[in-house]
């Protein structure tokens, strides 16, 4: 399934990534279930993601929300041209996600699941190139993470000092 935006609500943009039906034999026949990947962010250098389970679509994609929201990181971003300070590249399991700045007028240059982990966090000019596994779940955990691990000079400069 296309990443949807679902609504701008708080400033916060909502993206459901992937959303995904399970069934569970029982004795009495099938019990239906879906899963919902969200990605939240106030295009301003937070973002947040969390995968849910629920019942219904619509209760997966509200338990996967709101609990995205709880789960917020800040993201660096620098200079006018919005982008990341310094490449980096990350893995964690089978996942391998690279991402490096870009100049401004590049946009972001990324598939999938770690674009919209980016475009949620408000970086608008990046390269980013899944090497790992094609699994939207990690591959945005694997983005969020690499997004954690940057460092600012002035932060770079206080750890040394």
């Amino acid at each position: 399934m296309d990443p949807q935006i679902i609504e701008q609500q708080d400033e916060l943009t909502e993206t459901i990534v992937q959303i995904k039906r399970t069934s569970k034999k029982t004795k009495g026949g099938n019990r239906l279930s879906f899963s919902a990947l969200a990605v939240v962010g106030d295009g301003a250098g937070r973002v947040g993601t969390s995968l849910s389970k629920a019942p219904s679509v619509i209760e997966a994609i509200k338990k996967a929300t709101l609990r995205a929201k709880s789960q917020l990181v800040e993201v660096p971003i620098v200079g006018d041209a919005r982008t990341i300070p310094h490449e980096i590249e990350v893995n964690i399991g089978a996942s391998r996600v690279m991402l490096k700045p870009a100049p401004a007028g590049t946009g972001i240059r990324a598939g999938g699941p770690v674009r919209s982990v980016l475009q949620a966090a408000g970086v608008q000019n990046i390269v980013a190139k899944i090497l790992g596994t094609s699994g939207k779940k990690q591959n945005v955990d694997t983005t969020i993470f690499a997004l954690t691990q940057l460092k600012t000079i002035k932060q770079r400069i206080k750890k040394h000092s």
